[in-house]
């Protein structure tokens, strides 16, 4: 069998199903992550979670499988469960890192390899690039593996990661003031590992849940992504049964996706934005924020108004994570949805900031469309939007030198402050907006983004940043 050049993208190795991503390469995996485990430390743990697509609960058996024929002790969850959740669970556990089954918001038929730290966290890059090496050196010869939940040596456990997840979480936000709020909570979980999550946790609160049922096929969407394109029923049932504010989690549910009480999308920037707000206004708590290229300048704003720091780094968790750790930030996230938050994991929680966004709320008595003029109020009107553009591989290395050699001093008339080109092509613009292109590190797409102050410029910026790229 010949053996893949298998690379850790933004997060993870993620790769389609009986093609790439097979047992026998999910166990080149593990052991390559075994070897780096047993390297740092006599005697390793590690937590394995998964989620709702085909093949999840076998693949991480075979993980399992690996991992205590290496002599490592595995704790595996007995069910399909948040990224998140699992992440916890390196923290209850003390366990040295996790491996997550999960393509997170990719198509049907993707699935991944996540790897989580001792912190709960994506794995650092330099971690990451070990492992990377491990499977390079490996052959499929090289695999230990013994049926784990055979092995009578005391190294497998099945577990339940809900209960410390949920009283941590307790610990972390009012729940009996949800329940007691009236309000009335739709929740889209897109037929992934959130599914159950939100209404088991806020019990006795109003909650209907959509696409609760697990179907690795992912019907009524494209891929299971808490984006607009994908939540038009959720939005549908909120304007017709008069609901308060709509939560959607992704595949694996680190991510959130907000409607209002209108059945109108909020953007993934928006709802940073008005996190950081609950954190900084609401909860009277003070910390740098660290947000990806990706999100959005309200963040900036904010920082000023209330005396924060702000820290941008470039897309991915695993450059979000460790300058959380370093500085013990209030709060990190990313334009695919992704926040997370200091007291809890330095990783993303689309269940956690789904509970903050429905206390924040609570707490200032405003209805998602009002704090949004809120927020604009304190910082002016912003207005985002992406173009995902499927792109030829091949074509790769052309866009890139076309990007490189055609640098533009001005962009629909407004001056280029400055370029950063360490992870695509971002132009900062002199009135403050700004226009990037960049390389999905999961998919085979093109990623144009853009913030600015009207809806009309939105557009008009996209389509120059197809033009740049000579996509257009």
């Amino acid at each position: 069998m010949e053996k893949p050049d298998i690379k850790f993208g933004t997060d993870g190795w993620r790769a389609i199903i009986a093609d790439t991503f097979t047992i026998a390469n999910v166990k080149l995996c593990a052991q390559a992550t075994a070897d780096y485990l047993l390297k740092k430390e006599k005697k390793p743990s590690v937590v394995i979670g998964y989620d709702t697509r085909f093949g999840s609960p076998a693949f991480a058996k075979a993980a399992a499988d690996v991992m205590v024929a290496n002599g490592i002790h595995t704790y595996l969850s007995h069910d399909p469960v948040p990224t998140p959740v699992t992440s916890y669970g390196v923290i209850t556990r003390k366990a040295t890192g996790a491996i997550v089954i999960t393509a997170s918001h990719n198509p049907a038929s993707y699935n991944g390899f996540k790897i989580k730290s001792s912190d709960g966290a994506s794995l650092p890059i330099d971690d990451v690039a070990i492992i990377e090496a491990n499977i390079k050196q490996l052959d499929y010869s090289d695999i230990k593996s013994v049926n784990a939940t055979e092995t009578l040596n005391g190294l497998f456990e099945y577990v339940d990661l809900y209960e410390d997840y949920y009283k941590h979480v307790a610990e972390l936000v009012d729940l009996n003031n949800i329940r007691n709020s009236k309000l009335k909570i739709a929740v889209d979980s897109m037929h992934g590992a959130g599914i159950g999550y939100l209404k088991k946790i806020i019990n006795g609160a109003k909650v209907s849940e959509l696409h609760n049922d697990i179907n690795p096929n992912f019907p009524d969407m494209n891929q299971p992504e808490p984006i607009d394109a994908n939540l038009h029923k959720m939005e549908s049932f909120i304007k017709s049964e008069h609901y308060d504010i709509g939560l959607a989690t992704d595949g694996d549910a680190d991510r959130l996706g907000v409607i209002d009480e209108n059945g109108v999308y909020l953007t993934q920037l928006q709802v940073y934005a008005l996190l950081a707000y609950y954190m900084l206004e609401v909860r009277k708590e003070k910390g740098m924020i660290v947000k990806t290229i990706t999100t959005t300048n309200m963040l900036y704003k904010l920082g000023k108004l209330y005396d924060v720091p702000v820290e941008e780094v470039n897309v991915g968790f695993k450059y979000v994570a460790p300058v959380m750790i370093k500085n013990n930030a209030l709060i990190g996230g990313e334009e695919s949805g992704g926040y997370g938050f200091r007291g809890h994991i330095p990783e993303r929680d689309g269940i956690l900031a789904g509970l903050f966004f429905i206390d924040l709320m609570i707490r200032t008595g405003k209805k998602p469309s009002e704090l949004i003029n809120k927020l604009y109020d304190l910082v002016g009107p912003h207005y985002y939007d992406r173009d995902d553009v499927k792109f030829d591989e091949s074509q790769r290395y052309e866009i890139i030198q076309k990007l490189a050699a055609n640098q533009p001093k001005e962009i629909l008339g407004v001056k280029v402050d400055h370029v950063r080109t360490d992870d695509g092509f971002k132009y900062y613009l002199e009135d403050g907006s700004w226009l990037l292109i960049r390389f999905s590190g999961t998919e085979p797409l093109l990623r144009i983004y853009t913030e600015t102050d009207s809806k009309e410029r939105v557009d008009a910026l996209l389509k120059e940043g197809a033009k740049l790229a000579g996509i257009a």
